[in-house]
């Protein structure tokens, strides 16, 4: 795959991920796929990684994340991000800045997930 799709493929994941539609982003990670984050802790497999994002929807129903600076190299797509969420049982607001690495195979599927928070 060139670079541009692959960062085309990571800007529907995101989108997906704003959409909050777990159903139709797993079917983009591969079945052995890594999700590893400095506030999410680490997770294997697209079972695993699908019930930590269905726990995070709920607990952030109105997550957002504002993506910039893409960059591929080597299968992997780089990007900044800004969270924005609200915390449904409380209220409290969350903001989180930082930077997302993804990982794909040869064939175009997500294989490993980085977030470092700032």
């Amino acid at each position: 795959m060139t670079d541009s799709e692959l960062i085309a493929l990571a800007k529907a994941y995101l989108e997906l991920s704003n959409s909050h539609r777990v159903e139709l982003i797993m079917p983009m990670f591969a079945a052995g796929a890594r999700y590893s984050s400095s506030a999410m802790g680490e997770h294997r497999g697209r079972a695993t990684i699908g019930d930590m994002m269905h726990g995070f929807f709920d607990k952030y129903p109105d997550a957002y994340w504002h993506s910039t600076n893409f960059h591929c190299e080597d299968h992997r797509v780089t990007f900044d991000f800004t969270l924005t969420a609200t915390e449904a049982s409380s209220g409290a607001r969350l903001a989180r800045s930082g930077r997302e690495e993804i990982e794909f195979t040869a064939d175009g599927a997500i294989k490993k997930l980085t977030i470092e928070v700032r």
